[in-house]
C-alpha cells in the first residue's frame, strides 16, 4: 500500500465527521437565557501541533501532576501522552472494526479519558462493534483492558470519575443518556435518560464532570449546560444552567467559585467562561481549530483543537486562566 493510500482513511474520516458536525450545528435551537458579556481575550500559545494525516485529532484530555497531558486521538483510535516539552508518545491503539463504525459518525473513535490518583488511565472507545465498544482501563506499560461493555448502537463520549463513590459517569451522545460503571468494572447502568440529554438530530449529551454532589453535562445539539444532583442513587431534577451555547463540547471548572465553568464551543471556534448566572464571556479564539476539550491546572488552561471542520491544524493551546478563588 502506498503512502498516499495509507493517508486516505483518516482524511476521509475527517471529512465525514466535518459533514456530520456541520449538520449538527444547524440543529442547535436553544436561545440564550442571558445576554453574553463582551469578549475578554487572553494571550495564548500553541504548545503542540498534531499530525492530521495520522488521525491525531485530540478529543479529550486528562492531566497528571507532573504536567503530562493524556489525550485521546479520535480518528487514530489512540491514547497518547504529551510531555510538558511537547513530546508525543502513543500508549495504545484500539483495533479497527471489521466494517462500519460508531453511529452518527460512521467510524470508530476513542473519546473520553480520565486519570485516577494511582496513575491509571480509563477511556472510552466507540466502534459500533459490540465486542469492542466500552470503557477501558490502561495500566502503565500494559495493553488496554475493557472493563465494561457499552451499547454498540450508541456513542459513548464524555467520561468523569466520582472519587468518593468509586464510580464512573459517562455520556452517550446518540442514546442521549448518562450511565454509571463502578471503578472495578462490570455492567454499565443507565443513570439518567432525561429529555434534556437527548440529541436533536445529531449528538446530544457530550461533555461531563462531577462537581460537589452533582453531575454537570453538556448537550451539543441543544446548546445547553446542565446540572443534575446525584442524590442517593437516583438523579435529581435537571437544572439548565446556560443555553445558547452552539456546539458546546467539553467543560472544566475554573476554581473561581463553585459554578464557574470554561467550555469549548466546537464549530464556533471559541472557548468561553460561563458564570453561575449562565452569562458567557469569550476567553479565546486565536489559534482554535474546532476545540473539543478543556482542562485547568493551577492558572493554566489547556485547550485541545481537533480540526474536525477546519481540517488544518489540530493542536494543544495553553492560556492563562486568571486568578483562582
Amino acid at each position: 500500500m502506498t503512502h498516499a493510500h495509507m493517508q486516505k482513511g483518516p482524511l476521509m474520516r475527517t471529512r465525514l465527521l466535518a459533514l456530520a458536525l456541520a449538520a449538527g450545528m444547524g440543529l442547535t435551537t436553544a436561545t440564550p437565557s442571558n445576554a453574553a458579556t463582551p469578549s475578554t481575550a487572553v494571550t495564548s500559545r500553541i504548545a503542540v501541533h498534531f499530525d492530521l494525516a495520522k488521525g491525531q485529532q485530540p478529543e479529550n484530555i486528562a492531566l497528571a501532576p507532573d504536567g503530562t497531558a493524556y489525550v485521546t486521538f479520535a480518528a487514530a483510535r489512540q491514547v497518547a501522552a504529551i510531555s510538558p516539552k511537547g513530546t508525543i508518545r502513543i500508549l495504545a491503539t484500539l483495533p479497527a472494526p471489521a466494517e462500519g463504525g460508531a453511529p452518527a459518525l460512521g467510524f470508530a473513535l476513542t473519546t473520553g479519558i480520565v486519570r485516577t490518583a494511582d496513575g491509571m488511565l480509563y477511556f472510552l472507545y466507540a466502534s459500533g462493534d459490540a465486542t469492542t465498544t466500552g470503557l477501558y482501563r490502561l495500566r502503565p506499560g500494559r495493553t488496554p483492558q475493557r472493563i465494561a461493555a457499552l451499547p454498540a448502537n450508541g456513542l459513548p463520549n464524555g467520561l468523569a470519575y466520582d472519587e468518593p463513590a468509586k464510580t464512573f459517569y459517562l455520556t452517550d451522545s446518540v442514546l442521549g443518556s448518562i450511565s454509571t460503571v463502578p471503578l472495578r468494572g462490570g455492567p454499565a447502568r443507565t443513570w439518567s435518560s432525561a429529555p434534556e440529554l437527548a440529541a436533536a438530530g445529531f449528538l446530544g449529551a457530550n461533555g461531563i464532570k462531577v462537581r460537589h454532589g452533582a453531575i454537570w453535562a453538556t448537550n451539543l445539539d441543544q446548546g445547553t449546560l446542565l446540572r443534575i444532583p446525584i442524590g442517593k442513587g437516583r438523579p435529581g431534577p435537571v437544572q439548565v444552567k446556560a443555553t445558547g451555547l452552539a456546539g458546546i463540547d467539553d467543560i472544566a471548572f475554573t476554581g473561581n467559585g463553585d459554578d464557574e465553568v470554561v467550555a469549548a464551543l466546537n464549530a464556533p471556534n471559541k472557548v468561553v467562561r460561563i458564570d453561575s448566572g449562565g452569562r458567557t464571556v469569550t476567553l479565546l479564539t486565536a489559534g482554535l481549530q474546532n476545540p473539543t476539550s478543556v482542562a485547568a491546572r493551577g492558572r493554566t488552561l489547556y485547550v485541545l483543537s481537533a480540526a474536525y471542520l477546519t481540517a488544518t491544524d489540530p493542536n494543544l493551546i495553553l492560556a492563562p486562566l486568571g486568578a483562582r478563588a
